[in-house]
């Protein structure tokens, strides 16, 4: 059985190595390049704090630090959960 809850965004990270061009020509080596960012977020169940990491491909728009996401979790086994913005 799923549950849902709130966490809040606690790293945004860059993937630098990842660079998904957008432009097929280009000045500048990031001219046009977009990057993936994988995002941490903490939430808390029965007084328990768990941080799950989800991966945003480039172009998606990923939430600000400090700002509230739903994260929906297995009843039986909080650690498995899934975030949404």
């Amino acid at each position: 059985m799923e549950k849902q809850t709130n966490g809040t965004v606690v790293s945004v990270a860059k993937q630098w190595w990842l660079k998904v061009n957008t432009k097929a020509v280009r000045l500048g080596p990031a001219d046009g390049a977009m990057f993936p960012h994988i995002v941490k977020v903490s939430y808390t169940v029965d007084g328990r704090e768990y941080v799950k990491r989800k991966w945003f491909p480039a172009g998606c728009p990923t939430p600000f630090i400090g700002s509230a996401v739903r994260v929906t979790y297995d009843a039986d086994r909080p650690s498995k959960a899934r975030v949404f913005e």
